[in-house]
């Protein structure tokens, strides 16, 4: 948990390694007197200024761009300090100590300019921003994921929940809600007034309009997890199936080893491939078979494939189409089939794919049900059909991409919560004698659940988990 919200802090704010530029930055209440004492002049509120920075001893260690942002109007809505110098990791590192050695020394009986200058830690930075309302919390968390953006659709979907599009979305709700607890608090204050608020009002229609807008929301929250988080897909089946063929099909590349012999694949390969934008985490895992044909590595592989199939989000089960007529392979595959569904229950898809279309007979080459797909992992037969597919059984719209904000899996269960109060609320209000207490309680409840994706209603120990995530000097 993040700590110490009132010291001021200094932290590298670039990437570690060499590079053309390094930024040293520097956030505090009141850092004019250590900016004076570093650059030896006042400096122009947001004006990048070219000036040296010396040592202790007068020699200077870099000329840089420095840039002096004063609080209120700055990132982090504290005064802020950006040096700009050349991106060699000890030039920057001779910066830092510059900057917290002035900080904390004492001259001509004058105490120390920013005594309590420490390190910034992952994070903190946005973290004062969201302290001083300068960011809500969906904004400060799209910050991060901007960042890690590993697709163009979901880099702009995070400009977008940066740019606010999702907090507003979550704000028209929490009015509407509010809106409408108003009205059932007024029927509870008053119960002596002759006049049926909720009923005037039309509170069922606006709980109904309420509903259908959160479950607006609430699609476009999911289409936005999808986009940050990716589809885990984890390839399963038996030896010489085709699932390393099929993961380098997909991924374009040999990533995975290819032979005629049974157990090759000892261990997890995993690529990382897009389909409309939406990542796709393809996990190719060890065939599997009876344990007592394997020896002990091929055991350990196996193993390693079921702990990657339970945290699936879809699951590929290669069937092997020249084999299609073997008793003994197909009673092994339902032995595999049959485990699959212990093991990820009916919330997890499984997708069959008969592989080797190329080299099965044509009489063959009918999946054995609709849902079923042939493919070639060979020839690329059935792939584009395949990425389809896998986007559909994970709930991706088509083009939902050029409307979709960024969101996480704490929004997705946020916006659930609120869909079961909203349910239970109307549930309530259906009845010949609603009991409004038991409404209003389900309706603050649902304005929590909304008040927590923007940080107005949040625990320390959430911020603790959401800014530690985040790289250090952001």
């Amino acid at each position: 948990m993040l700590t110490q919200h009132d010291a001021p802090i200094i932290a590298i704010a670039t990437a570690s390694g060499r590079g053309a530029v390094g930024i040293v930055r520097i956030s505090a209440k009141d850092i004019v007197p250590l900016v004076q004492a570093l650059c030896g002049r006042k400096l122009k509120a947001r004006e990048a200024t070219y000036l040296p920075i010396h040592d202790a001893q007068g020699a200077p260690i870099d000329h840089v761009l420095a840039v002096f942002f004063p609080g209120p109007h700055s990132y982090t809505g504290e005064d802020v300090l950006e040096l700009q110098a050349h991106g060699g990791p000890v030039v920057l590192q001779l910066l830092l100590s510059r900057c917290m050695a002035l900080a904390s020394i004492e001259q001509d009986g004058h105490p120390p300019r920013l005594p309590d200058l420490r390190l910034a830690q992952p994070g903190e930075f946005t973290q004062r921003a969201f302290l001083n309302h300068k960011l809500d919390l969906a904004q400060a968390e799209a910050v991060a994921d901007l960042i890690d953006a590993s697709t163009e659709s979901a880099a702009r979907s995070a400009s977008r929940s940066l740019a606010g599009e999702f907090s507003a979305e979550i704000h028209r709700l929490r009015d509407a809600l509010i809106h409408l607890r108003m009205l059932v608090e007024a029927t509870l204050d008053f119960p002596e007034e002759d006049i049926d608020f909720l009923q005037q009002a039309n509170a069922q229609g606006q709980l109904a309009q309420l509903q259908q807008h959160v479950a607006q929301v609430f699609q476009r929250t999911q289409q936005g997890a999808l986009l940050r988080e990716g589809i885990r897909v984890v390839i399963a089946g038996q030896p010489n199936a085709g699932k390393s063929s099929l993961l380098n099909a997909l991924a374009g590349a040999e990533l995975a080893i290819v032979t005629p012999i049974a157990g090759t694949t000892r261990d997890v390969v995993q690529q990382t491939i897009q389909i409309e934008g939406v990542p796709l985490h393809v996990i190719d895992t060890a065939g599997l078979r009876d344990h007592s044909e394997a020896d002990e590595v091929e055991r350990i592989g196996m193993s390693r494939a079921w702990d990657q199939i339970a945290l699936a989000d879809a699951v590929l089960m290669m069937h092997d189409l020249t084999r299609q007529q073997d008793p003994a392979y197909i009673q092994a595959d339902a032995h595999i089939v049959a485990s699959l569904t212990d093991t990820l229950g009916r919330h997890v898809p499984v997708l069959h794919l008969w592989n080797k279309a190329d080299a099965g007979h044509p009489q063959a080459l009918k999946p054995v049900t609709e849902q079923d797909l042939v493919v070639s992992a060979k020839t690329g037969q059935g792939l584009p059909a395949l990425r389809q597919k896998l986007l559909n059984v994970v709930g991706w719209q088509a083009g939902a991409s050029d409307g979709v904000f960024m969101a996480r899996e704490r929004h997705v269960q946020a916006l659930r919560e609120v869909q079961a109060h909203l349910g239970h609320a109307h549930d309530t209000l259906q009845a010949t004698h609603p009991a409004l207490d038991v409404l209003a309680e389900e309706l603050r409840l649902g304005q929590n659940a909304l008040n927590r994706i923007t940080g107005e209603f949040t625990s320390d120990d959430l911020l603790g988990v959401i800014f530690s995530s985040f790289c250090i000097g952001k």
